[in-house]
């Protein structure tokens, strides 16, 4: 798993791109490196929000998707982030 990859599946910030105060899908996290350099990236980012509905059987399911800009230290991890 890369460093990139570690760090969205473990940032809060990805919560701010649910619309109904659901929780993220790990297993649906989808990225792709829209432009990288040697400090920072600006990642697609798309996964599926989980949504408990009132009889507590299968949880709904919204797609989600933003765009976030990831600040990278010289080994390539993720020091900061900054929703776009």
């Amino acid at each position: 798993m890369s460093a990139i990859e570690c760090y969205l599946k473990s940032c809060r910030e990805l919560a701010r791109f649910c619309s109904r105060n659901g929780w993220i899908d790990n297993a649906s996290l989808h990225y792709a490196i829209a432009w990288e350099g040697d400090s920072a990236a600006l990642v697609n980012i798309e996964f599926d929000e989980l949504l408990m509905e009132g009889t507590g059987n299968q949880p709904a399911r919204v797609t989600c998707c933003g765009q976030m800009r990831l600040f990278l230290d010289r080994h390539g991890r993720v020091i900061r982030s900054e929703i776009l």
